[in-house]
C-alpha cells in the first residue's frame, strides 16, 4: 500500500495532527473505540456518514498487516 492509498492521514492543521480516515475529520481512534466497545461496524459508519465502508475495512486491513508483520518479526 502506497502513502498516497493509505486510509489513515495525519496533518497538523487537521484536529491538530490527530491520526483521521482521509478525506474526513473522523479520528482512527474513534473507529477503534467503537470496536473496543462491540459496537458494529455498521453503527460507526451510520453515525460517521463521511467514513467509508471502504476505508473503513482498508484500516482493519491495515492494522491485520501491521499486527501480524510484527508478530513474525
Amino acid at each position: 500500500m502506497s502513502v498516497q492509498s493509505l486510509p489513515i492521514l495525519s496533518n497538523p492543521d487537521i484536529l491538530g495532527g490527530t491520526p483521521v480516515f482521509a478525506g474526513t475529520r473522523v479520528p482512527v481512534q474513534t473507529f477503534v473505540e467503537y470496536l473496543e466497545a462491540g459496537d458494529p461496524l455498521d453503527e460507526f459508519l451510520i453515525d460517521f456518514p463521511s467514513v467509508s465502508r471502504e476505508q473503513a475495512v482498508a484500516v482493519l486491513e491495515l492494522a491485520k498487516d501491521l499486527l501480524l508483520a510484527r508478530a513474525v518479526a
